[in-house]
């Protein structure tokens, strides 16, 4: 039986680990004794996702994060310096050496103090790498816990992560004693899951187009007479973010540039080839016409004699762009409905209080506001997009109060008639996007059923909406008839599939 489990796996499990360990009885002690919680370790090939999700995981439990890479520290750094003092012994004074706190440790109170938090997760990668000298110092932290002699403070829960032997020359494997201490997980690469969190993340399109297409060159690590050659979901990731830039920057990304992030000759190149054909389709199918309704019967035409795999691109494409003016969607509907919270505090201020001038009551309200979004930000529980959001929702409510003063309301009824207008304004706009949004969608369904019929290019379509986070929660509220009819009929012709399948195992 395979051991193994995806990354998305992993972090559900070493989520419930947390939770479990954080858990208090009625007289505040840990369930689990601290002596019994033992530390996470989890194994996996680099570049898979073992230090991004220990960053989601702090977020979604509300807990502190302190990382370190142990390969950059030192026996010193780790356990401290030594320095001498003086204890008394049997009526007898001794010199005694001890160390100062280890800087991985004091790294922890700081972060408590910085933060407020008081429970968390110390995070040490690369743990399986350490120096010769180091190594003794890592077997002790995971069997007790301490840095030197120093202890890791009660609610911060040890994680550690490492490379396998095949990926690291370095690799340094624990004995018995230290291995039946620790939580061990292994982890390896699993594009499905991948894809999803590459959706979610808005990851360039044709990275996801590529891959999907050639889910093989989404991770390989191999060894060749010119050395190690690999691609990893890290380098796709970090290529999908520069390729972005790129693209708002109006540079070309050839071969020599894709090769800086996926070290892999053949898939590199095969990748920089196929991105020059995808940008190729771009312009030659015009697909910003196309999406707005605009639909040319030549292109209609050479979409339905041309090769699958231009199809397919054609088909990502479209999915591209959809999928685009959705995150687009959901992410502003996000943004009000904070921005309805905070107006319902801004009411309760105007009737309750009735003192001071509207937009000076709006402006406390707004400081209130501003300083969780700092402290959110500071404990680290905020997304890069929650934090944007947020910053978005108090700009919004800068132009609320200037409106204010514009209007010159002095009454409560007055100044909240002013906001809810504007607020009014803010939906008719969102409702505007979204209609927007959805005739993309249906623009997309003209196109693909002139051009291919009901084929399997509108089953990928559907399949790759079924699987976008943004996709589902905009279909979630808007009916798209044909998304549905097209969704059942992938349903039953799976369903229907299944039970071959299993007709064929009973031998009838």
């Amino acid at each position: 039986m395979d051991k193994k489990m995806n990354i998305k796996r992993a972090k559900q499990e070493i989520e419930d680990t947390i939770r479990a360990y954080l858990q208090k009885d009625e007289y505040g002690e840990y369930l689990i004794p601290r002596i019994r919680q033992r530390p996470v370790l989890l194994l996996g090939a680099p570049g898979i996702g073992k230090t991004q999700i220990m960053e989601q995981i702090a977020k979604e439990c509300g807990i502190g994060l302190v990382s370190y890479t142990i390969t950059h520290h030192t026996r010193q750094s780790a356990i401290g310096l030594p320095y001498i003092s003086k204890h008394v012994f049997g009526g007898r004074e001794y010199a005694v050496t001890e160390y100062t706190m280890s800087e991985i440790v004091a790294s922890v109170y700081e972060k408590m103090e910085k933060t407020g938090l008081s429970e968390g997760i110390l995070f040490i990668d690369e743990i399986n790498c350490v120096s010769e000298t180091l190594a003794p110092a890592m077997l002790q932290f995971l069997q007790c816990k301490t840095f030197g002699s120093h202890e890791i403070p009660q609610g911060w829960i040890i994680v550690a992560a490492g490379n396998p032997p095949e990926y690291n020359k370095s690799v340094r494997e624990f004995d018995v004693v230290t291995m039946d201490r620790v939580k061990k997980i292994e982890v390896e690469p699993d594009f499905s899951v991948w894809k999803e969190y590459a959706r979610r993340q808005q990851l360039h399109p044709a990275v996801i187009a590529y891959l999907n297409a050639r889910s093989g060159n989404f991770y390989k690590m191999e060894t060749t007479v010119d050395g190690k050659q690999f691609a990893t979901p890290r380098g796709w990731e970090d290529l999908s973010q520069m390729m972005a830039v790129y693209d708002s920057l109006d540079l070309t990304m050839d071969r020599e540039v894709v090769g800086q992030y996926i070290q892999h000759e053949m898939i590199a190149k095969d990748f920089a080839n196929y991105l020059e054909l995808y940008r190729k389709y771009q312009m030659d199918y015009q697909l910003a016409e196309v999406l707005a309704g605009r639909i040319d019967p030549l292109l209609l035409k050479k979409a339905a004699n041309a090769s699958f795999d231009e199809r397919l691109s054609v088909v990502s494409l479209l999915l591209g762009s959809c999928q685009k003016a959705f995150a687009e969607a959901v992410r502003e509907e996000e943004k009000l409905t904070l921005l309805f919270e905070v107006l319902k505090q801004v009411k309760d201020k105007l009737y309750g209080e009735r003192k001071g001038k509207p937009d000076v009551l709006l402006q406390d309200v707004m400081e209130t506001f501003q300083k969780e979004t700092v402290q959110k930000k500071e404990a680290e529980l905020l997304t890069k997009k929650e934090e944007r959001c947020r910053r978005e929702v108090s700009a919004v409510l800068e132009t609320y109060r200037m409106e204010l003063i514009r209007s010159g309301a002095s009454e409560p009824s007055e100044a909240f008639t002013v906001l809810r207008n504007q607020f009014d304004a803010a939906q008719d706009q969102l409702e505007e996007q979204q209609n927007a949004s959805a005739g993309m969608l249906e623009h997309a369904f003209d196109f693909m059923e002139a051009a291919f019929g009901t084929g399997q290019e509108i089953v990928i379509f559907v399949t790759e909406l079924n699987t976008d986070y943004y996709s589902m929660r905009f279909l979630q509220s808007y009916d798209c008839e044909r998304y549905y009819r097209y969704n059942k009929e992938l349903l039953f012709d799976e369903s229907s599939r299944s039970i071959e399948a299993r007709l064929r195992a009973l031998g009838r």
